[in-house]
């Protein structure tokens, strides 16, 4: 298998939204983001799957080495072989893969977030520095362009979070401010034991409301020049803000179950916003 194959296999395999916003993309752009995507995900699962902490703290130093191995030229993982010629081709900082890791690492060290300050560098880190290393990878003539793929990546880490909040109860991890919990007067326990009350839901709607104004604020960045380029942050902006719609339209059921689009409409939305450019 070749390093290039390993990563389609790792972005394939994961079923995400983002694989399907990069589908009808160029080869060579579709090899770079998808290269990315897989680092992402390795980084990512050494997090997820890890249950001593001290393990996953290696593992992470170890990609930290390895990044630096890639851009020394000598790297031996294969989606680091396979980012060899992407981090050169569209000039992608080492400090920006470095900061990716820096905040699943954030992980490791908490699982509660006291207000929304805190919680945004958290989702700058895992989330709008994926979207600025996008923006290279899909072109851009306009740095404003930077503005909207900061807020795009924001918006879909809260809406990560707002769909996985049942999800991440159960391991103990809660992104939800604390100061807005207790602001619409919900325990931190009935979260945490799948207990939702009508202040959940009122919680939960005003969560929804910061993710779509996220997308707002990133469309209204987006200068015209550059809209075919970012399609596909556009593709996944579809299919993730219609994933807001089914929660909200279901009930708000995130405590006990997690919604997901099939893949077959997820297909259908990044076709269909794909042809709108």
């Amino acid at each position: 298998m070749t390093p290039d194959q390993y990563c389609q296999q790792k972005a394939s395999q994961s079923g995400s939204s983002f694989y399907y916003s990069f589908l009808f993309l160029p080869p060579v752009r579709r090899r770079a983001i998808t290269a990315l995507y897989a680092f992402c995900r390795e980084v990512d699962d050494i997090v997820d799957e890890c249950t001593d902490a001290n393990v996953a703290r290696t593992k992470l130093a170890w990609w930290r080495n390895e990044v630096a191995a890639l851009y020394a030229g000598k790297a031996q993982h294969p989606v680091a072989q396979a980012l060899a010629t992407v981090v050169t081709s569209f000039k992608l900082p080492q400090a920006r893969l470095l900061e990716i890791i820096d905040g699943m690492e954030m992980d490791l060290t908490r699982r509660r977030y006291a207000d929304f300050t805190a919680l945004k560098l958290y989702c700058h880190r895992v989330a709008s520095v994926v979207g600025l290393l996008s923006a290279e990878i899909f072109g851009y003539s306009d740095p404003r362009t930077l503005v909207y793929a900061e807020n795009l990546g924001m918006a879909f880490q809260l809406t990560n979070i707002i769909r996985d909040v049942g999800e991440d109860a159960r391991r103990d991890r809660l992104y939800l401010p604390l100061d807005e919990i207790a602001r619409y007067d919900v325990a931190v326990t009935d979260i945490m034991h799948a207990r939702a009350g009508a202040g959940f839901r009122q919680l939960m709607d005003f969560q929804i409301e910061r993710a779509l104004g996220y997308y707002r604020d990133a469309f209204a960045a987006l200068p015209a020049v550059d809209r075919k380029a970012q399609r596909p942050g556009l593709v996944m902006a579809a299919i993730y803000q219609t994933l807001l719609a089914e929660i909200r339209a279901d009930g708000i059921p995130v405590l006990t179950q997690r919604t997901s689009l099939t893949p077959l409409r997820k297909l259908w939305i990044a076709w269909t916003t794909w042809l709108k450019g």
